[in-house]
């Protein structure tokens, strides 16, 4: 078969990709090979158009084990002798071909990434965007991605603790599904993903391989079209109990003292684990694809490498030591097969019965080696314009305000997510402290220490589609405020960066900005970037979806006890809005929801006055002053206030402190920088002493069910609650109801 740049530009390479290929090989690839440069160069494993950006973002800190890119996931010390392993990815395309074994796969390959370091993963969270929730479409992608995420974290043991779905038109084709794990690891117990010691046995552990998953490293790299579902095979199929038994026999595998090194084969399968492992330590590898374990006959080459089968792992072992790990993976009844070795020459040479298939540089292939880096060109976006011509004074300020709130809590962006999470596992493992006392972020019990970790993901994407720089600041902030909130102190950050097609310069301007943004704000908060995932060419024909770049965030509580919870404890104890209420309807649900406008600024939000006032709240905390503490986010003052009133059926009765706001931007606008607190009345005066001059207003105070708002009495919580609680399945149940009477 004769190779041209037909042949490269049909695997998506461009005509000068394989002109660079040809030059870092001294020759023509053969097919194998340029299969191996298409999965290894796409911009899902390269990062080639945005690692000049990623570069820029901070990667160390004063808890840091490991920096950003150095290994699967970021490790950060916790205290005790013991560390937190974390990330987040995405796996949009696959989900938006095949809902249930995308989002299934998904959360697999996250928690991979998590044991493949040696720590046992103890909690996962995830960040979901569907589109309009009224179509049937959209209804169809939720039910599978749901229930592909509850299948697998459900059978492998590990609880759903949190997470955060929007529902945006812009998502209809492309919807965006991002998986959070963390583990815990004790210290020395790690595993790096780098091969070392010449003539070391290369072994593959876990599932055997099959033609799943071929090309879905370039398949994440490409527009959604309506000729994707032809690419179905690029959609993995995974097996969380094969995952649960490898879980435990990497972690049993690792206490041998056998293994050298181990990396997950996750995108572009063995080709990848391979090239990584072998590229950071400075060798090459002769591999036998002969020898490893299918479960399909007569697979070529360009399969074996390419293969994203799920449950799988690439280990490098210390010679003579293979009978230990044999014996680990046979008592877990796992494939377990010696498939190579660690060679001296820094080439990776892949063999089919004993005829050399492959033979390339595993430099040449990765990040940082012989991948290309681009710099996109990018201009400011024209619908800037149509942002910055909002005026709120356009939008009359309505006459009935209960009105307006019952629409705004049965937005879907804004009302329970109790349809989704009832079908998640959240106490499997028993180390989930927020179930029955909620709080702003997730907060899970650090076994088998005291400790708490706080977890959290968040990014308004409305914000970042308004103002990039601005709205990435407010998605770090909030994970940030979220932990302050629930008694943390923020560590570090993952994000999963999903964004449209970097080729166009307007999304590109949108991905640059949000970097500098979400630098300058891990800067202000000490959170450095320990690693993630950049998704490009979330697009269809009709336009990207909105700028998401999602943080996931962990923060630590030295004693998990001591968390802060959300919900109002007792009638009579007194509301403190602490913080600016700021006339301000930016991009906010009502706004864009109730108004139906979709150009409209950024809400407010300063850097410095975010982090002043999350130093006040955790001093607040500490002190032992404040009763709940909860973060004023969508839907507005409002909102927050109901929804610390839910949990225990009390109420409020409240008034606007500040006259000169107009009242619908005091309780639904969502200015930045406010938590509401609820304060004992025995705690009154030690609170103001802690307060102190930093700018905050009473609001009222708690009642026993009842809801006033300046002087009006809008009926009991528990009716509110009922809306809240029952608005997504009853639009659910609406829409399914009309698709069987049009049926008859």
């Amino acid at each position: 078969m004769e190779i041209t740049v037909k042949t490269a530009q049909q695997l998506r390479l461009t005509a000068e990709e394989f002109e660079l290929i040809k030059e870092k090989l001294g020759r023509t690839p053969n097919f194998n090979e340029l299969c191996a440069f298409s999965g290894m160069w796409s911009e899902h494993c390269s990062y080639k158009n945005s690692i000049k950006w990623l570069k820029t973002l901070p990667r160390e800190g004063k808890k840091m084990l490991v920096k950003a890119g150095e290994e699967n996931a970021g490790l950060m010390d916790i205290g005790d002798d013991y560390g937190v392993v974390f990330k987040i990815e995405s796996h949009n395309h696959p989900s938006a071909i095949e809902p249930f074994q995308g989002a299934a796969t998904g959360v697999g390959g996250i928690h991979r990434d998590i044991f493949t370091m040696g720590a046992r993963p103890i909690a996962s969270l995830n960040s979901l965007r569907f589109g309009n929730l009224s179509e049937a479409k959209t209804q169809h992608l939720l039910a599978g991605v749901v229930h592909g995420i509850g299948h697998y974290g459900n059978c492998f043991g590990v609880p759903t603790v949190g997470g955060e779905i929007y529902f945006e038109q812009c998502y209809h084709t492309n919807p965006l599904v991002n998986a959070f794990s963390a583990g815990i690891v004790k210290k020395g117990e790690t595993v790096s993903a780098t091969a070392e010691g010449i003539g070391n046995p290369v072994m593959f552990v876990g599932s055997a391989t099959g033609k799943d998953g071929i090309g879905g490293a370039s398949f994440a790299s490409a527009d959604i079209t309506a000729e994707s579902a032809q690419d179905l095979p690029a959609v993995q199929v995974g097996d969380p109990f094969q995952e649960k038994k490898l879980l435990e026999a990497c972690l049993e595998v690792i206490q041998t003292g056998a293994v050298v090194g181990m990396q997950d084969m996750g995108a572009a399968g063995i080709i990848c684990s391979t090239a990584e492992m072998s590229a950071k330590g400075g060798v090459g590898m002769r591999i036998d694809l002969d020898k490893v374990p299918t479960r399909q006959k007569n697979m070529k080459s360009w399969e074996l490498l390419l293969s994203e089968s799920q449950e799988r792992m690439l280990m490098v072992v210390e010679k003579g030591k293979e009978h230990l790990v044999e014996q680990v993976f046979e008592k877990w009844d796992l494939p377990c097969s010696v498939i190579g070795e660690v060679t001296g020459d820094g080439i990776l040479n892949f063999y089919m019965n004993g005829e050399l298939d492959a033979s390339i540089p595993a430099e040449a292939l990765v990040l940082g080696g012989g991948a290309p880096q681009y710099t996109r060109e990018f201009k400011e976006p024209a619908y800037l314009q149509k942002i910055a011509a909002f005026n709120a004074d356009s939008v009359k300020v309505p006459t009935d305000l209960r009105g307006v709130a019952e629409q705004i809590i049965t937005i879907p962006n804004i009302a329970s997510k109790r349809w989704v999470y009832v079908q998640y596992d959240s106490m499997v493992g028993t180390g989930n402290a927020s179930t029955n006392a909620p709080s702003d972020a997730s907060v899970v019990v650090a076994k088998p220490t005291n400790k708490g970790l706080a977890l959290t993901v968040d990014c308004n994407s409305r914000y970042v589609f308004a103002d990039p720089y601005k709205g990435a600041q407010i998605a770090v902030a909030e994970a940030a405020r979220n932990i302050v909130c629930s008694g943390g102190e923020p560590l570090g950050v993952t994000n999963c960066l999903n964004f449209g097609n970097p080729y166009d310069p307007e999304v590109y301007y949108q991905f640059v900005n949000a970097i500098k943004g979400m630098g300058d704000a891990c800067r202000k908060f000490d959170t450095p970037v320990t690693g993630g995932n950049v998704s490009f060419y979330n697009q269809n024909p009709e336009g990207p979806v909105y700028p998401t770049p999602t943080i996931g965030m962990v923060g630590l509580l030295d004693n998990v006890n001591k968390k802060m919870t959300l919900d109002f404890k007792a009638e009579g104890d007194h509301l403190f809005l602490i913080g600016k209420s700021r006339e301000d309807l930016g991009s906010s649900e009502y706004i864009n929801k109730v108004h139906g406008i979709e150009f409209s600024t950024a809400p407010h939000f300063d850097l410095e006055e975010e982090f002043v006032l999350q130093q006040k709240v955790a001093e607040l905390i500490k002190a032992g002053v404040i009763e709940s503490a909860h973060d004023v986010s969508e839907g507005g003052l409002f909102i927050t206030l109901m929804e610390s009133g839910f949990n225990r059926n009390l109420g409020f009765a409240v008034k606007a402190a500040d006259a000169g706001i107009r009242k619908d931007a005091y309780w639904f606008g969502e200015a930045q920088s406010r938590v509401v607190v609820s304060v004992s009345p025995a705690k009154l005066d030690a609170f103001k002493k802690v307060l102190g001059s930093h700018p905050a207003e009473e609001l009222g105070a708690v009642t026993k069910g009842g809801i006033d708002v300046d002087g009006n009495f809008w009926g009991p919580i528990s009716g509110w609650k009922q809306k809240y609680d029952d608005a997504i399945h009853n639009l659910l149940a609406a829409h399914e109801a009309e698709h069987a009477m049009s049926a008859l």
